[in-house]
C-alpha cells in the first residue's frame, strides 16, 4: 500500500500528496466520475459546478485546507475543482450515496479502543493510501484515506482518533464545513473534546456521524446540516455505531438507507459485551476478531459486496490511543490482503 509522506507547509503536504499518488487520484475521480453519473445522473462538469460553490467558500474560510487541495491538484496534474469535488463528494451528492461502516470505541481501563470497518464498492480499493503528515503548529497525523482527499480516518501524535460512518439524511448548507475537512480540523486536535467543539462551532454541511476519541474521552458526534447529538460511552465504556442516527434530531428525517445498519450496531454491543463484561480487559486480538463477525452476511459487520448489499469491507483499522500505535487491515479482515503498522514513537508523542 502507498505510504505518502508530506511535510511542510499546506501547500507543499497537497502538492507531495498528488505528485506520490498522481495514478490513484486520478483513479479516486475516475471512479466518482462514475459513480455521479450512475447514482445521481450528474456529470463530472455538474459535479465540479457544484464544487466551486465549496471552493469559494473554503478559501475564505479554511485557506490552508484549499492550499493543500490546490497543491494535490497541481502535483497530480489534475484541476484544482476535481480535487474540491473529492473533497465535498457527501456534500454534492445530496445523501444520495455514501460509504457505510461499523465503527467501535471502547475505553477499557487498560486500552483506548478505537475500531471500524469501512465498507464501500470495491472499485475504490486501489485508490486508497496512508498519508502521514507534519505541519508547522500542529498535530503529527496519520490516516487512511481515499487518494486526493486531506481528512479522514486515523490518530494523531496527542493520541486523538477519528472514525466515519454515512448517515443519509436530506439536506447540505455550503456555508458550513464538509464531513472530509471536519474529519481534518478533528485530527488537528490535543482533545477529542476541543475536536468536538471545533466542529460544533463550525457547523457540518451535510450528515455523518464522526466517533472521536482520545487515551480517556470518545463523542460519537452525530450531524445533519442542521443539528448536533452527542452518543457518549454506555456502562461499559463504549459508543458503536453504524449508519443510521441513534439520538434525536428534532426536524430531521432518517432514511435508514442501509437496513442493515440497524443489526450491525446491535451486535457490535452484543459481541462486544461477550468478550469485555464484568471488568475483563479484552486483548488486541480479541477486539480485532469482532471486526470479523459474520453474522447476518453478506450484510455483516464484515461485509461481503454483492448486487444487494452494494459494497464489502475494504480495511480494518484498529487503534489503541492510549499507547498511539494502530493496526491496519487491507481488504475483509477476515482474509486480509495485506497488514500495515502505524504508530508514533513514545519519545516524540505529545500529551494533551
Amino acid at each position: 500500500m502507498l505510504v505518502v509522506e508530506c511535510k511542510g507547509t499546506p501547500y507543499e503536504i497537497g502538492y507531495q500528496h498528488g505528485s506520490a499518488a498522481k495514478s490513484q487520484v486520478a483513479g479516486s475521480i475516475a471512479f466518482y466520475t462514475g459513480l455521479f453519473l450512475k447514482n445521481c445522473a450528474q456529470t463530472w462538469p455538474q459535479v465540479l459546478s457544484h464544487a466551486s460553490a465549496f471552493s469559494a467558500h473554503a478559501e475564505k474560510e479554511w485557506p490552508a485546507y484549499h492550499e493543500e487541495m490546490r497543491g494535490i491538484a497541481d502535483g497530480s496534474g489534475q484541476d484544482l475543482l476535481s480535487i474540491v469535488a473529492l473533497n465535498v463528494r457527501t456534500e454534492i451528492n445530496f445523501g444520495l450515496f455514501s460509504d457505510g461502516c461499523t465503527s467501535l470505541a471502547w475505553n477499557t481501563g487498560a486500552n483506548a479502543w478505537l475500531g471500524q470497518n469501512w465498507d464501500w464498492m470495491t472499485a475504490q480499493k486501489p485508490n486508497l493510501i496512508i498519508t502521514q503528515i507534519t505541519q508547522e503548529g500542529k498535530p503529527r497525523i496519520q490516516m487512511i484515506t481515499e487518494a486526493g482527499i486531506i481528512g479522514k480516518i486515523g490518530f494523531n501524535e496527542y493520541g486523538v482518533g477519528t472514525l466515519l460512518n454515512a448517515i443519509k439524511v436530506k439536506g447540505v448548507d455550503a456555508g458550513r464545513m464538509p464531513v472530509h475537512f471536519g474529519l481534518r480540523m478533528a485530527l488537528e486536535s490535543t482533545s477529542a473534546i476541543e475536536a468536538v467543539q471545533k466542529l460544533e462551532e463550525y457547523g457540518m454541511a451535510s450528515s455523518a456521524h464522526i466517533l472521536i476519541a482520545d487515551a480517556t474521552t470518545a463523542v460519537g458526534l452525530e450531524f445533519s446540516s442542521k443539528t448536533f447529538a452527542r452518543c457518549l460511552p454506555d456502562e461499559l465504556g463504549r459508543v458503536a455505531h453504524s449508519n443510521h442516527l441513534l439520538m434525536e434530531h428534532p426536524g430531521v428525517v432518517d432514511t435508514v438507507w442501509l437496513k442493515d445498519s440497524l443489526f450491525r450496531v446491535k451486535n457490535m454491543l452484543e459481541i462486544s459485551g461477550k468478550v469485555g463484561g464484568e471488568g475483563k480487559n479484552p486483548s488486541w486480538e480479541e477486539v480485532s476478531a469482532l471486526f470479523e463477525d459474520e453474522q447476518n452476511y453478506p450484510a455483516a459487520i464484515c461485509r461481503e459486496q454483492t448486487e444487494v448489499t452494494g459494497s464489502a469491507t475494504l480495511f480494518n483499522i484498529l487503534m489503541d490511543l492510549k499507547t498511539r500505535t494502530a493496526t491496519i487491515r487491507m481488504g475483509r479482515p477476515t482474509k486480509p490482503d495485506e497488514t500495515i503498522q502505524l504508530s508514533f514513537v513514545d519519545t516524540d508523542a505529545k500529551t494533551p
